[in-house]
Order: C-alpha cells, then sequence, then structure tokens
C-alpha cells in the first residue's frame, strides 16, 4: 500500500474513497464531517438518513465504518467512522486503531483502489497528532496481515493521509517513516 501524507481540503481530493470522520448520528456535525456533507450536497444526507432509518437506528458504532455514496464530491464514495471521544472517556487508542482498519476493509469490498483518511479524532475528539498517526499506522498495517490472513478482497493500492495542520501532516509522515 503506497501512503502519501498530504494537507490539503480532503472534499477536492480526486480519490475513490474518501473517509468521513464521523459522529454516530451520521446526520453531519463539524469539521470533516461538516466539510463533507455541505461539498457531498443532499444526496449524501439522504442516504446517511437511509443508514440510520435501516441499518443503524442507534448510530454507527465506535471504531466501525460504513460506506455511501459521495454526492456531488470526485470521489465516488464515502465512507463514515466514528472515533472514539476522549474527551467522553473513550481512550481505548484500539478503537482509533480499528477505524483505520475497518475503512480499509469497507474500501476492499466496494472495490476502490484509491482513498483518502483525514486525521480522525484528531479534532474536537481530543486526540494528539502523535496519537492519531501511530493509530493510522497500526491500523492500516492490520488491515493488511487481515487481507493477507483470509485472502479476502484486495486492499487499496494508493492512500493519502490528509492533515488539517503542519504538525499532523509532520506526525503523519513521522510514523509513515
Amino acid at each position: 500500500m503506497d501512503i502519501t501524507v498530504v494537507q490539503t481540503d480532503i472534499t477536492t481530493l480526486d480519490v475513490d474513497a474518501i473517509v468521513n470522520a464521523a459522529n454516530p448520528g451520521l446526520l453531519g456535525g463539524g469539521g470533516v464531517d461538516g466539510a463533507i456533507h455541505r461539498a457531498a450536497g443532499a444526496e449524501l444526507l439522504a442516504e446517511c438518513r437511509e443508514l440510520r432509518r435501516t441499518r443503524y437506528p442507534g448510530g454507527l458504532p465506535v471504531g466501525d465504518a460504513v460506506a455511501t455514496g459521495a454526492g456531488l464530491l470526485p470521489a465516488r464514495w464515502v465512507i463514515h467512522t466514528v472515533g472514539p471521544n476522549r474527551y467522553a472517556g473513550q481512550v481505548d487508542r484500539t478503537l482509533l486503531e480499528s477505524c483505520f482498519s475497518r475503512c480499509c476493509e469497507v474500501a476492499a469490498e466496494i472495490g476502490a483502489r484509491t482513498m483518502a483518511f483525514p486525521a480522525i479524532g484528531g479534532g474536537v475528539y481530543g486526540w494528539s497528532a502523535t496519537d492519531v498517526a501511530a493509530a493510522a499506522m497500526a491500523g492500516l498495517a492490520a488491515a493488511g496481515h487481515a487481507a493477507r490472513v483470509r485472502g479476502g478482497p484486495q486492499l487499496p493500492e494508493a492512500v493519502v493521509l490528509v492533515a488539517f495542520s503542519p504538525a499532523m501532516a509532520r506526525a503523519f509522515r513521522e510514523a509513515a517513516g
């Protein structure tokens, strides 16, 4: 898996799938979640409402992931994941790692060959840049290992880690080696 780090607006990237650092309600919010919903338009909100009505009436669980279409975005899909909120006492880093690995698994299931991740948990959910970057690398490695063991769908060939600040970009680059 080829990993690239950029500091840009994730909604402008021409990749197969972008990852949304969603809240459990899936209906938009602040930060990356709000930006993705605004850029994608009403179609994304409609799909998310249907997911809430059918598959996730209690909300998307922390560490899990689900795909929708991408509406007006250049990407084909949005993969929504809910990171753990440190401020709410969710301090288990394996849940944060799970966000990255589950998104890769969902990307493989839908056939995405390229995908972009934001700094899941690195904003209002209170995880440090170092923790987010380490969780990203651990989650991507776990997804790769699981795919080799299972022999299931092939993981994306290219992953873009999208930083919202120079400090986050630096942490991603250091963790990626």
